[in-house]
């Protein structure tokens, strides 16, 4: 077979009025069979590539999600210290210190809710970042378009 030779399932070159004698005449000498065969084997292909595409996209969203989630785990972990410094700095507030019992506590907690709140905050950005499979969401609207006959072919 030559490489300018063509394949069963390329459509005919059209004339440039709009109508498409190859097609009619495949569609004349082939039997219906054969042509519900082509459309279920296409079909096939369609709905694997979608699944390819699914799971794709999924994986990326998964990944960011995760991603997501190890940072709010580490704001928890931070949140938990800003307890045991609390209560480490009201401990050593039992004893006399230069700035005050009271206000060591105080700055060793804040400093303990600043990392928790960049913690979450980058968190809730990777969350963000997650789009769910919106490539997939579109082909899968198309697909009834493609099964409908177009104008033309009616």
């Amino acid at each position: 077979m030559s490489s300018h030779a063509r394949r069963p399932m390329d459509p005919e070159p059209t004339s440039g009025t709009g109508s498409t004698p190859g097609l009619e005449r495949r569609a004349e000498e082939e039997s219906l069979g054969s042509l519900m065969s082509n459309v279920s084997s296409d079909l096939s292909t369609l709905i694997r590539q979608e699944i390819a595409l699914a799971k794709a996209e999924l994986s990326e969203t998964a990944k960011n999600a995760g991603k997501g989630a190890g940072m709010l785990g580490g704001a928890g972990v931070a949140g938990h210290f800003v307890l045991l410094f609390l209560s480490v700095a009201l401990w050593a507030a039992l004893g006399a210190t230069a700035i005050g019992s009271a206000w060591s506590a105080v700055i060793v907690a804040a400093i303990w809710a600043i990392i928790a709140a960049v913690l979450a905050v980058l968190g809730k950005k990777n969350f963000d970042q997650a789009e769910g499979a919106p490539q997939t969401a579109e082909t899968l609207k198309e697909i009834p378009d493609a099964l409908t006959p177009s104008k033309e072919t009616r």
